[in-house]
């Protein structure tokens, strides 16, 4: 056992996961065994813990560290299939198959992911409109399940087993391996054009105007904007540039060194950063050739970046709504935001398409996703959460699991109605503090 304490990235709540670590597929009957007899409630697979809330934090405090279990099992460069131990991150895997031509066909905003949680949370990213959601390129897991041992699943064996497993949040069994097909890619660099925009509406325009020509597409907002500005921001649209090399990404990042006593993110630094970032951009337009880091894992170049809202931690709020509704309801979200005064440097804001997931749980639906983060004050998250809520319910949108550590029971069912059949499917040994806060 490994008794170094494990936190959730959002540091929120504070519920310190003792872990057991694994290194070999075959010490994790041991590990979770140990979890069990320490601690009651249930244990849960932690891979890097980059999910924000309770998601990543067993019901008993006592997990299964797997992130040592990292080794390519097999690959086909003339196929792009790979299989890999589930506690290999994306960042490993793109060293490894980026110089052979390949990359992930979808990508979360870190590369500091497992296998393993990519698959937990079916991670979604700026190409969703084309590629759906990682589980949709995922060929089989292998599970460790504590009272059937290793059990094998796919779209086509096990297939209600494999459908709970994408987006299961580690609920069903502990993923041991994941075999996915990656995608073939000219180059490691990206053609991207940045247009920045006035207001909500011209991102709506913009959206629907560009998305369908470029595969990946993203937004950056300014939060604390009112009025005809509300919403403005950077839409940044790309495809992967057909010139350039294939190498691996040399930049070496920098890091976050302590803890400060208090957030550093507030009402004034927020309003300073995002008006020197807004106009950072002094053309309308701009087109440039950037790497895959930049262009997909802007925060990853600082390391800890979290420590910038202090011992306290922060929450994200991402939600989806549906097309339909979009355009009233993120520009009602964003009023509410800006009049509390709050919220992150990074706001994003996408559309998501209408491609399945074959998981259960999957968290994205047709329509557009606005994700940010509060630094944590008990008081005033809550009460401006619960407005937040409701303008998402009543545009019949959701939240993200990943992101989450406040949705109420009633919202999470009522929005995730298949979670019943997960419950059938989980191990009954697995169980995390999300699952106890949102099931009966």
């Amino acid at each position: 056992m490994n008794s170094s304490a494990r936190l959730s990235w959002g540091r929120y709540p504070h519920h310190p996961q003792t872990a057991h670590a694994v290194h070999w597929p075959s010490e994790v009957e041991g590990a979770a065994a140990s979890a069990l007899a320490q601690g009651s409630g249930g244990t849960l697979a932690f891979g890097m813990g980059r999910s924000y809330g309770d998601s990543c934090m067993a019901a008993s405090d006592h997990v299964v560290a797997t992130a040592g279990m990292d080794r390519v099992i097999a690959a086909d460069w003339e196929t792009g299939v790979l299989v890999a131990q589930a506690g290999l991150t994306l960042g490993a895997l793109i060293d490894i198959a980026l110089p052979r031509g390949w990359f992930l066909p979808v990508t979360p905003g870190t590369k500091f992911v497992t296998l393993g949680g990519a698959v937990a949370n079916d991670v979604h990213g700026k190409n969703h409109h084309v590629m759906g959601t990682f589980g949709c390129h995922i060929r089989r897991l292998a599970l460790f399940r504590t009272q059937d041992g290793v059990v094998d699943c796919s779209p086509q064996d096990n297939a209600e087993l494999f459908r709970a497993s994408v987006g299961g949040l580690g609920l069903t069994g502990i993923v041991l391996s994941v075999e996915i097909q990656l995608r073939r890619v000219p180059s490691a660099y990206m053609a991207q054009r940045s247009i920045k925009f006035g207001g909500l509406d011209e991102f709506f325009d913009l959206s629907e105007q560009l998305d369908a020509q470029h595969e990946y597409a993203v937004a950056w907002v300014d939060c604390l904007t009112t009025g005809r500005q509300a919403g403005r921001g950077h839409y940044i649209v790309g495809n992967h540039a057909q010139e350039g090399g294939l190498q691996v990404s040399s930049a070496k990042p920098k890091s976050m060194p302590v803890d400060p006593p208090v957030s550093l993110v507030n009402a004034a630094s927020l309003r300073i950063f995002n008006t020197l970032y807004y106009h950072r951009q002094q053309a309308r337009q701009v087109h440039a050739t950037v790497g895959y880091d930049p262009f997909f894992y802007p925060l990853d170049k600082l390391l800890h970046w979290n420590r910038m809202y202090g011992r306290a931690g922060f929450q994200q709020y991402q939600c989806v709504v549906p097309f339909a509704s979009s355009r009233d309801a993120i520009r009602a979200v964003l009023a509410e935001i800006a009049r509390s005064g709050s919220g992150s440097f990074l706001a994003v804001l996408k559309r998501c398409g209408d491609v399945p997931s074959p998981g259960l749980l999957s968290f994205p639906l047709p329509g557009v996703s606005l994700a940010l983060d509060f630094a944590q004050r008990d008081i005033d998250n809550a009460r401006l959460f619960a407005k937040l809520d409701a303008l998402i319910h009543e545009a019949g949108g959701r939240l993200y699991p990943a992101k989450d550590a406040h949705m109420s029971a009633v919202h999470f069912q009522q929005a995730y109605p298949a979670w019943p059949q997960v419950e059938a499917f989980r191990d009954p040994h697995l169980k995390s503090r999300f699952w106890n806060r949102v099931t009966p």
